[in-house]
C-alpha cells in the first residue's frame, strides 16, 4: 500500500470530487483515479462511490477514513521527528481545552521552556470531542480536559480542580437582575448542580460555552456569571469585578492525559504533575 494512494484517498474525501482533490495534489484525475483503484484492490471492496455530481464514501470508506488519517499523520509525524534539528530531542503534541490554557497548560509549556529545552512542543485548542479523536488517531500525545479520555496507552492525572464562583461587575443587589445573567456552560456535571441550586432561573440573556469568552463579554458590556476563580481572580483583586458572596460554590474536575512513551521522554511531566495536584 503506497503512501500517495491514502494521500488521494484521503484528498477526494475531503474534496468530495475526484477532479478537486487532482488539483490539490497537482495530478491529473487520470492518476487520482488509479491510484484510488488500487488502494480498493489492496482494500478488497470499493472505498469511493464516483458519481457525476461528486465522489462520496461507501461504508467501507467511512471505516477506512480514521485509519488513513492515521496513517497519514504518523507519517508526518516520523518525518519530524527523524527530521529534528540537533538541539531538539523530541517533539510533543499538547491539545488543550479552550478554557484550559491560562493556568494549567501554560504552566507545562513554561516548565518545558525551562527544564526541558530540548523539547519541542505544539498546542491545538478544541472541544473535549475534539481532544477525544486527535488522541484516539494520534494528532495528540498528551491532553488538558474536564473528563479523562478512556483509551489504551493514556495515563490519568487528576489536577487541581477548578473553583467556579459568582461574579458580577455590578452591586449585589443588580446582580440579580435577570436582564444581568450570562450562562456558561461547564459541562454536564455543572448544569445539574446549577439547575439545583437555581430552579426557578428564567432564560439568560446570553450563553456561552467558554468561560472566557464570557469573561471578555462581562467586561466589555457587563453583567453577572460564573467564573472560574483562576481567569476572574485579577479582576476580582482590582475591583473591576466583584464576587457575589451569597451564591453557592460550584466545583469542575481538571485532567491531564497524556501517553506513556511522552511521559517517560520529558520526566518534566512528573513534576509538572505534582505541582498542579497541590
Amino acid at each position: 500500500m503506497q503512501l500517495s494512494a491514502i494521500q488521494t484517498f484521503l484528498a477526494v474525501a475531503e474534496t468530495g470530487a475526484l477532479s478537486r482533490a487532482a488539483d490539490r495534489l497537482n495530478v491529473s484525475q487520470s492518476t487520482v483515479t488509479a491510484r484510488l483503484n488500487a488502494l480498493e484492490d489492496q482494500i478488497g471492496q470499493p472505498l469511493i462511490h464516483r458519481r457525476r455530481s461528486g465522489a462520496e464514501l461507501t461504508p467501507a470508506g467511512f471505516k477506512f477514513q480514521r485509519y488513513a488519517e492515521l496513517i497519514g499523520q504518523l507519517w508526518k509525524q516520523a518525518q519530524l521527528e527523524t527530521s529534528l534539528p540537533a538541539a531538539i530531542s523530541s517533539v510533543c503534541n499538547i491539545g488543550c481545552h479552550f478554557d484550559l490554557w491560562s493556568g494549567y497548560a501554560d504552566a507545562l509549556v513554561r516548565m518545558l521552556k525551562q527544564r526541558a529545552p530540548g523539547v519541542a512542543f505544539s498546542v491545538w485548542p478544541g472541544e473535549q470531542t475534539d481532544i477525544d479523536r486527535w488522541l484516539g488517531n494520534g494528532l495528540i500525545e498528551a491532553a488538558f480536559c474536564h473528563a479523562p479520555p478512556q483509551m489504551d496507552g493514556l495515563t490519568h492525572h487528576a489536577l487541581r480542580p477548578e473553583k467556579l464562583l459568582m461574579c458580577s461587575t455590578l452591586d449585589v443587589m443588580a446582580a440579580n437582575d435577570q436582564q444581568a445573567q450570562v450562562y456558561v456552560d461547564f459541562g454536564e456535571a455543572f448544569r445539574r448542580d446549577h439547575a439545583k441550586a437555581f430552579a426557578n432561573a428564567a432564560t439568560p440573556m446570553a450563553t456561552f460555552g467558554s468561560a472566557a469568552l464570557a469573561l471578555d463579554y462581562l467586561i466589555e458590556y457587563g453583567g453577572t456569571a460564573y467564573l472560574p476563580m483562576r481567569l476572574a481572580e485579577p479582576y476580582l483583586d482590582s475591583g473591576v469585578l466583584k464576587r457575589i458572596p451569597t451564591a453557592p460554590i460550584f466545583s469542575r474536575s481538571v485532567w491531564f492525559a497524556c501517553m506513556e512513551r511522552v511521559e517517560a521522554l520529558t520526566p518534566v511531566i512528573g513534576e509538572y504533575v505534582t505541582e498542579l495536584r497541590q
